[in-house]
Order: C-alpha cells, then structure tokens, then sequence
C-alpha cells in the first residue's frame, strides 16, 4: 500500500479561479483569488495512497480481492488493452471544509466559496502529482498508463465509489463515504488508472481525456472544449 506524502507548494490560482467560476468575470480582484490559494495552502493536509491490480479488460474486472467487475462502457472502452489498474485516493483533509463552513456561516460568501475552490484545486494537484510519482515506477516495468478516470465521469456510476474506497486504502488516509455516497472530507478524489504493456512497435491510441470524457454538459467547473 504506497502512502503519498509530497508537500504542496503552490495552488493553481488560475485553476482556482476556474472552479469558482470566475472565468469570464474580467474585474474580480486577484488578489481575493492569491489569498484563498495561501489560505488553504496552509489548512491543506494533503496525503494520498494507492494499490496496484491485475486486471481483465474483457470482463471490466478488477482482481482484487474479492474481484469486482466496473460498469460502464465508457469507463470501459477507456481501460481497454490494460492488464493492470491502479486504484488511489488523495485528500487535503477536513480543516479547509471546516473553514469554508465557518466562513459561509459568518456571512463572507465570497472567501467561502474562493477557498473552496482553492481547495478543490489542491486535491486536483495532489492527484495529478501521483500520477507523475507513479509513471517512472511503471515505466521501469514497461508500462505506460492511461490518464485517471473517477466515478462520475462519463457513465461511471457512483454506485461503484465504495469499491474504489477499498480497494485504494482510502480509510487509511482518512477517506470514507456518506450514506449519499460522497466523499468525506468533500476535498478527496478517488480514481482508477489503466496500466498497459507498452510496445516499441505500436503508438498508443488516446481515448478522450477529463471533461471530454464525461457527459455532464452543464458542469460548472467544465473546461472549454475545442475541436482542432
């Protein structure tokens, strides 16, 4: 069970402003989005961990134990030619949810929902810098690895997050589910991860990637989409 513990240095102010939904708004003060970034750089307690399976793309099971099988066909069309998953979660802990809370019930609207979304641009980095400390591990053993797919994305169910929560370890960083399904803390992420034998005389063909992949078109936090 390989336990994530990388410091966070920094948080994406522009992704940030993202998530808040300030893409388009030209005159918000910055400087309310770098102080939502510092603030919850220093509430954040970012930790992550993960565990590697076999895997059967033909039946979309994962082979832990015991197996179970993903549904979906997007989900499935995306692990397929991987013989290995890697299932991980990663959160920045209960102290930045606590404060967003707080500031919502004092009134300061606007820091509440700023810092919330600093936060989930934190967790977004943590899991995006695990991938990048897997992908060497996994190169040295000759495989290349798909980009993560959550529950919630495409056709994915979310029915199936209590399985990404045991077979990642979540509990052991702190992450379980609400009788809803959700998250708790509400800043975590749990995903899977194709792993495929990589062959000198094929390029790998990619599949859609993050909001590309998911058919929520209303999202807020969805990216701008363009066809090149």
């Amino acid at each position: 069970m390989p336990v994530y513990h990388a410091p966070l240095l920094r948080i994406d102010p522009k992704e940030t402003r993202r998530y808040a939904g300030l893409m388009k708004a030209k005159d918000f003060d910055e400087q309310r989005i770098l102080d939502a970034c510092e603030d919850a750089l220093l509430l954040a307690q970012p930790r992550g961990v993960w565990e590697l399976y076999n895997y059967d793309c033909e039946t979309q099971t994962v082979q832990s134990a015991p197996p179970f099988t993903i549904e979906g066909k997007k989900i499935g069309a995306h692990l397929a030619g991987c013989d290995k998953v890697i299932l991980l979660a990663a959160t920045v802990g209960d102290d930045i949810e606590d404060m967003v809370t707080q500031r919502f019930e004092q009134g300061a609207y606007a820091s509440s929902v700023l810092l919330d979304a600093a936060a989930t641009t934190a967790v977004e980095q943590i899991a995006d810098g695990m991938e990048k400390a897997i992908a060497p591990k996994m190169a040295a053993q000759g495989y290349g690895m798909r980009w993560r797919f959550s529950p919630g994305y495409g056709d994915w169910p979310l029915e199936q997050q209590p399985e990404l929560i045991r077979t990642s370890r979540a509990e052991s960083i702190g992450v379980h589910l609400s009788s809803s399904l959700m998250l708790v803390p509400r800043k975590s992420v749990t995903a899977i991860i194709g792993l495929y034998k990589i062959r000198a005389d094929a390029e790998e063909q990619h599949s859609p990637q993050g909001c590309a992949a998911c058919n929520k078109l209303d999202c807020p936090s969805r990216k701008v989409l363009r066809n090149h």
